[in-house]
C-alpha cells in the first residue's frame, strides 16, 4: 500500500472527475482513507482496489446529493491550475474543463462508466465490481454515454501554444475596445456560460452569438475588469484568464477554440466559493 499521501494524489482525480469541487473530494478522499486506517488490513485482499472503489461510490453518493441542493442554472467545475509542479495532484487524470463540463448531460452512472473507462483505462469487468452493475449494462452505460456527448464533439485534448497566443490577443482586443478583432477571433456560435453559484447576481448565465458575446465581454470589462490584474494561465489543461483584485481572486475565464483557432466557448466562475482557493492558482 502506498504511503497516504501518494494515495491522497493518486485518489484525488476519481473524486474530483465526478464532483468537480475540490473540497468535497478532499472530504470523500480524507474519509475513505480515515476508514481504511480503522479496518483490519488482513480483511482486504487488495487495498488500492478497496479504496479506489470506495472514493468512487462515496462520490456518486454526493454528486447525487448536490445535484439536488443546486440552485443555480449554470453550474461549473471547480478550476483547478495545471501548470503546476508534479508534486500537485495526479494532473494528468484530471479532465480537460470542457469534457468536465459536457460530463453535467450524463446521469451519475453514465459519468462514473465514461470516466473509469475513458480516463483511467478500466476494463467492464473492473468496472463492474467497482459499481456493483453487470458487465452488460456497463457496456450499455458506456455506449448511451458516448452517444450523448458525441452531438457536443467533446475532446480529451490538452492546451496548446498557440491557443494561449490567441488569448494574448483577445485580452489586447478587449482593451483596445477592437470590436473587429474580437469579431475574427470569436466563433458564430460562441456560448459563454456563467456560474455565478448563489451568492451573486450575474450579468447573464447564458449568451451565445458573435454580437451578445463581444457586447457582454466589453461591458463586463469595461464596468467591472479594467482595474482588476489579469494573468493568462491554464486550467484544466485549457487556455485561461484570472482576474486578481489585489490579492483576490474574482473571476476565473476558461476557454475552448475550434481546429480554426476561434474561441467556440468561455466559462466564467465568479462564484466566490469556487474560488475561495484561489491560492491554488497563483
Amino acid at each position: 500500500m502506498k504511503d497516504l499521501k501518494q494515495l491522497t494524489k493518486k485518489l484525488f482525480p476519481y473524486a474530483y472527475n465526478i464532483l468537480g469541487n475540490t473540497a468535497d473530494s478532499e472530504d470523500v478522499v480524507q474519509n475513505v482513507l480515515i476508514r481504511y486506517q480503522q479496518k483490519e488490513s488482513s480483511s482486504i485482499s487488495n487495498p488500492d482496489a478497496y479504496v479506489v472503489k470506495a472514493v468512487i461510490n462515496q462520490s456518486i453518493n454526493l454528486k447525487k446529493k448536490n445535484d439536488k441542493r443546486r440552485k443555480q442554472t449554470i453550474f461549473l467545475p471547480e478550476p483547478i491550475a495545471t501548470n503546476y509542479g508534479e508534486d500537485k495532484i495526479e494532473g494528468e487524470e484530471i479532465l480537460n474543463y470542457s469534457m468536465l463540463v459536457l460530463l453535467e448531460i450524463l446521469n451519475i452512472k453514465e459519468r462514473a462508466v465514461f470516466l473509469l473507462k475513458e480516463a483511467f483505462d478500466y476494463e467492464h469487468d473492473e468496472i463492474s465490481a467497482i459499481l456493483g452493475i453487470t458487465v452488460e449494462n456497463s457496456r450499455q452505460l458506456l455506449s448511451r454515454a458516448r452517444k450523448k456527448l458525441k452531438a457536443r464533439k467533446p475532446t480529451l485534448e490538452m492546451s496548446s501554444s498557440k491557443n494561449k497566443e490567441y488569448l494574448i490577443a483577445y485580452v489586447n482586443a478587449i482593451r483596445h475596445a477592437d470590436l473587429k478583432a474580437l469579431e475574427q477571433m470569436l466563433s458564430n456560435e460562441v456560448q459563454v456560460l456563467v456560474d455565478g453559484g448563489t451568492k451573486l447576481n450575474v450579468v447573464a448565465e447564458f449568451t451565445s452569438g458573435t454580437n451578445d458575446t463581444i457586447k457582454l465581454v466589453t461591458y463586463i470589462y469595461n464596468y467591472y475588469q479594467k482595474d482588476l490584474e489579469i494573468k493568462i494561465t491554464e486550467i484544466n489543461y485549457q487556455p485561461a484568464l484570472l482576474f486578481y483584485k489585489g490579492r483576490e481572486l474574482v473571476n476565473c475565464q476558461v476557454f475552448d477554440f475550434d481546429n480554426r483557432g476561434e474561441i467556440t466557448e468561455i466559462y466564467s466562475v465568479v462564484d466566490p466559493d469556487k474560488l475561495r482557493l484561489g491560492s491554488l492558482l497563483l
